[in-house]
């Protein structure tokens, strides 16, 4: 791995695949690490022929923190957020598609094809919708466009979002985080109780740093609605959503393909809010054809 420095900030980041190859850039979701974009996924798109990279959003993983920022009070801001209230926040999603566009540009790539999952989704339409000369096409995984009138999460779920878990010691917050996958995952892809604390583990020794989460959750509370941005999308979009999304329910999915122009929406039964070992090969085919196909419409305009 190794870091760059981007819109004023450090990016820990990784890369799979031939630099030669066209990029194709995976932005992660609220409060998740480089490292919950599979390994096994970011080779075999590697493998497809292109030059991949994850990367650790601000105030994750080891990209730089923002320590300084008073920590949030996530009910009082969600209570705003509800009431049509602005909400302050130490930083906002456009910072952070500044971020990505600033990674982009440390790497010297001009162009990039741009996939987000969930709170990475958002930031990927603020990438495409201000910066689309930097974007080949875009993949919007399990997304939103924070429209209010969306159907919302169970309640059940909107309070774990903004609740403290019961203690701080490792085991305890590793069983609170697999609890919450197994809330918000795909029904029809369970994971096995071995995968699942071993994909947490892995991120909770990385870095555990709920503070950051909670910063994030409130970036997206004050940045609000991207209804009047979807219009701006230029690069070809693929939609992906899961049929059974708890968190982030499937109508968003619907909304998203509708708002962008030209846009094509793929709905996949029994999934969840998260990326099942099981599906990875059809994230994989899907992404590969979409981004191919956006790279042989491209080459047609330029020969003629």
């Amino acid at each position: 791995m190794a870091q760059a420095r981007a819109n004023g900030i450090t990016l820990e980041y990784e890369t799979f695949g031939n630099r030669q190859s066209p990029p194709l850039l995976l932005i992660m979701g609220l409060g998740g690490q480089l490292v919950l974009w599979p390994e096994d996924f970011c080779r075999a798109l590697a493998d497809a022929g292109y030059y991949v990279l994850r990367f650790d959003n601000r105030d994750v993983g080891l990209s730089t923190k923002f320590d300084s920022a008073r920590r949030p009070r996530l009910i009082r801001a969600a209570l705003a957020a509800r009431l049509g209230f602005k909400v302050d926040a130490p930083y906002t999603l456009e910072d952070m598609a500044a971020d990505t566009v600033g990674l982009l540009d440390a790497l010297e790539l001009p162009r990039a094809h741009v996939a987000g999952a969930s709170m990475g989704g958002m930031i990927a339409q603020i990438v495409a919708a201000k910066y689309p000369r930097r974007v080949d096409s875009l993949t919007l995984i399990m997304s939103s466009s924070g429209n209010p009138r969306l159907p919302a999460p169970r309640l059940e779920l909107q309070l774990r979002l903004v609740s403290k878990p019961p203690a701080d010691d490792r085991e305890t917050l590793i069983r609170y985080s697999m609890q919450t996958w197994r809330l918000i995952g795909s029904p029809r892809y369970p994971p096995d109780e071995t995968t699942l604390r071993a994909k947490v583990e892995r991120s909770y020794d990385r870095s555990s740093y709920r503070a950051g989460l909670a910063r994030q959750t409130l970036a997206i509370m004050a940045s609000g609605s991207r209804v009047p941005l979807l219009g701006r999308i230029e690069a070809p979009t693929l939609v992906i959503h899961g049929a059974d999304d708890p968190l982030v329910p499937v109508a968003a999915g619907h909304e998203l393909a509708s708002r962008i122009p030209g846009a094509r929406l793929h709905v996949i039964p029994g999934m969840g809010h998260d990326l099942p070992p099981a599906l990875l090969p059809t994230f994989t085919d899907l992404i590969v054809q979409h981004a191919g196909e956006a790279e042989h419409a491209n080459r047609s305009r330029n020969d003629h």
